[in-house]
Parts: C-alpha cells; structure tokens; sequence
C-alpha cells in the first residue's frame, strides 16, 4: 500500500466521524421538534409533505457531484425517514402484497423507516387512512402506457381524503423463476397490463408459454416461488422478497414505461413553491358546456395538465372530469380560476394540493 492511499484513507476515516456526528446532530434537532410540537399540540402533525419536499428540492440544488442526484436524494430520503421515525413511526399503508410496484413507491416516497400495511385492494387502502389505522395511504392513478386507474379515481367520489403528494416510478418489468434459464419455464403468472407491456417480448420469447392473469405481480411472483417451471413478470425488489432467481431483466416494450402514484391523507398541505392541484368537475351535457367549464383556466393562465373523464354512474351519458392543474390552491390565479369554475360546474370536488413529483 503506498502512502498516498493511507493519506486518502486517513482523511476518509475524518469525513466518516464527522458525517457520524452531524448525523446525529441531526437526528436530535427532530427530537427537538417533536418535543415542540407536543407543547403546541401538534404532536400528530409531525410529517409535513410541502417541508419534505423543500428540503429534497433544495439538496438537489446544492449537489455538486460526484455522486448523482438521484443517489442523493435517495440518501437524503433515508436519512429523513430515520429521523423523523424518531419522531413517531409513519404508518403507511399501500396496495400490496409485498413486492408490488406501489410498496416500491411508498418506499420511494416515505423511506425504509415506516411500518407499512399492505392492502388488499385500493377501496382498502382508502378504508385505512379513513379510520386513521394509517396514517397515509399509497394508490396508483395512471401508466403512462395503459392509462388511468379507474378504481383510484372512482374513490375520490366516495371519500372525504386529500391527495397529499405524487410518486413517479419507472417500471422495468422482469421475468423472475425458481429455475435458473428461461427455456425451463412453461408458464408465466402476471398481471394482464404486465402482459400487455411485454406482448412483443414475449411473443419473441415465450410465444408457446401458458400465460396466466394473477391479481397483481407481487402474487405472481409468490405464485412462482411455489411452482417448479413457472415465472413470474415483476419488480426486482420481489425476486429479493420471494427467493426467486432473475431470469431475463427489463422485458418492457416501452422504456419509458413510467407509473404515477398518489399519496392520500386526512389534513391539507400547504405550499411548497412547486405544487399540484386535482379537483373533479362535472357539468350539464349541453353544447359548449365543457368549453365554458374550462374557459376560466385560460383566462387566469393555470395549466391543465391532465383531464380525464369518467362516467358519472348518476344520469346517462353525463360526465365527471378529473383535472390536474399546476399550483396551489393558495396561489391566486387558481383561487380565481376555480371559483369561476364552481360557478360553472354542476359538481365541484377540490381533491388537493400537493407538491409535485420530482424529476430524478
């Protein structure tokens, strides 16, 4: 060993006892705000989604390198997600079972130091924020390549709960096995959008294979655990969880197959200086009747990011629209735009304000 690494090694021996201890100095400042918080009783508003997202927006900013942005973050969540464990433990609860691309986002979102709940279905993960058995709840919304969740948006009419944050993921698809080479699978468990994501793979690869529909890919992968000759299409998080060997990785069609998933919640969020606004609408089926719904957007310059329509399931052929806009409710050209937009509407639900996903 030359000298000049025992100097680099020397110094990096420094840097790891003042990391420790900055670290810590840390972990005690969130100790000091929950006390804080107790005196003014606060002690349950102890995660604030606008704050989070400031300061991961602000690390991003101060990174200089050589580490990437999305590995700092990634330390910056897990370091969050500790200290404000120290706090109180976050209760999460996501659609599981374990494995699932939405357990991924919640962890993606919330960190390592949560007790997470899987659920069986998104009307559960609902049910579990509503009766403060969890303290957030994490539900997809929409693949950028099959489109939206319905079961998500039809909730939003049945539940009284807040988006209170967005989670963008990509999706790499993979085929997972107890055996050890693909020409030893003879059936493949999935769900039926997995199958429709990998369709031209698998007809490359797989053409003669059982394909076989599971609930969701997590339970494939569990499936595929217990069958000898079967794979599973899933995340490599599940190969991990359920013992099972990556046979082939990212079978996706798309490589830009992203899903978006939404952080629900009992309280309001407040500003972060980037944020989301979703709210439903709904008008009479007259002419124009959309166009005049939408007009006071224009008029007060607030994006429309995405509009979606849903049957109303009240009066044939009448439609809710679901709309994501760019800002916050606070910020007044929305306030403006959305009150003319009461004025207008039939139905009017604010669903949230939230900050928006960040691009890694």
């Amino acid at each position: 060993m030359t000298e000049d690494i025992k100097k680099i090694r020397n110094k990096i021996d420094l840097l790891d006892k003042d990391i420790l201890e900055l670290l810590n100095k840390r972990a005690q400042e969130a100790v000091n705000i929950s006390k804080e918080k107790q005196k003014s009783n606060e002690a349950d508003n102890f995660y604030n989604p606008e704050r989070e997202a400031q300061v991961m927006r602000r690390i991003k900013e101060l990174n200089k390198g050589p580490l990437s942005d999305q590995s700092i973050l990634k330390l910056f969540r897990e370091i969050m997600s500790e200290c404000l464990s120290l706090e109180s433990p976050l209760r999460v609860s996501y659609l599981g079972p374990e494995g699932t691309y939405t357990h991924l986002a919640s962890k993606n979102h919330f960190g390592n130091s949560i007790l997470s709940e899987a659920c069986i279905s998104v009307e559960d993960v609902f049910a579990s924020v509503e009766k403060r058995d969890s303290h957030y709840g994490v539900v997809p919304v929409e693949n950028s390549t099959q489109g939206i969740v319905s079961s998500t948006l039809d909730m939003f009419m049945k539940s009284s709960l807040k988006i209170s944050g967005e989670i963008e993921i990509i999706v790499n698809h993979n085929i997972l096995s107890k055996s050890e080479k693909l020409s030893d699978i003879k059936k493949i468990y999935a769900h039926p959008q997995s199958f429709s994501q990998c369709k031209q793979w698998l007809e490359k690869n797989f053409s003669n294979c059982d394909k076989i529909n599971s609930s969701s890919n997590a339970e494939a992968a569990l499936i595929a655990s217990k069958e000898e000759g079967s794979g599973a299409i899933a995340s490599e998080a599940a190969s991990d969880i359920y013992g099972l060997n990556i046979i082939s990785k990212n079978i996706q069609d798309n490589h830009n197959n992203s899903t978006r998933f939404l952080v629900i919640g009992n309280r309001d969020t407040n500003p972060s200086g980037k944020d989301k606004t979703s709210i439903i609408v709904s008008t009479k089926n007259n002419s124009g009747a959309l166009y005049s719904l939408l007009e006071p957007l224009s008029k007060n310059n607030v994006s429309m990011t995405r509009i979606e329509s849903r049957p109303s399931k009240h009066n044939n052929w009448e439609y809710l629209f679901y709309l994501d806009l760019d800002g916050h409710i606070q910020d007044l050209p929305l306030q403006k735009a959305t009150d003319e937009i009461k004025k207008e509407a039939s139905l009017y639900r604010f669903l949230g304000s939230y900050p928006a996903a960040m691009n890694k």
